[in-house]
């Protein structure tokens, strides 16, 4: 298949992590092109996609739920998978209970314009240099703790589980016209 690894990122860690997912789709058999939502100029080439955005205020970067809007009825037809990079790992006590359900909030609004294969909420880096001083300030007096928090085996193995799935079901059968709003059904 011809896939779309697309991302958005406010400090790099999204694009390594699409990086590394394009890379295992690439080692499974698959073409793979990974590059910022921003600057795909045809979504129509692509047969699948594996999209991710950095998380703020547990809503995707403009940039990568513009791309959503504008795609929404090819992305209805085509396999889409979803990651969203966050910091919920990086919270400690209390504030680790409300880490894992950013997930689901995330995924719920996603899903109001594009149907999901799964969405997978991977933890980033988390720099200092990535806060505000206010930003910093209430960072440090919930306790939380700057690093770098990526899983590499989670995704490795979210990568290996997407390209098996990919190989199972096969591209999707090529549109006879041009794709209009609206087609392939709602969500």
């Amino acid at each position: 298949m011809f896939v779309l690894v697309g991302y958005a990122t406010a400090h790099g860690s999204t694009r390594s992590i699409a990086e590394r997912i394009g890379a295992r789709l690439t080692e499974r058999g698959n073409r793979v092109d990974v590059r910022p939502m921003d600057e795909v100029r045809d979504a129509g080439a692509y047969e699948a996609f594996v999209l991710g955005s950095a998380v703020h205020n547990q809503r995707w970067l403009p940039e990568a739920t513009e791309f959503l809007h504008e795609n929404q009825a090819l992305l209805r037809e085509r396999p889409v998978w979803a990651f969203s990079v966050g910091m919920p790992a990086a919270l400690r006590g209390p504030w680790k209970r409300m880490g894992p359900k950013e997930g689901p909030k995330i995924a719920a609004t996603l899903e109001k314009t594009t149907p999901l294969r799964d969405h997978r909420l991977m933890p980033g880096v988390v720099g200092r240099e990535h806060m505000s001083r206010a930003g910093h300030l209430v960072f440090r007096a919930l306790g939380c703790r700057y690093g770098d928090y990526r899983d590499w085996a989670a995704v490795d193995g979210w990568a290996d589980d997407i390209a098996g799935r990919m190989a199972a079901e096969g591209a999707p059968r090529p549109q006879s016209g041009p794709v209009r709003e609206g087609r392939g059904g709602t969500r």
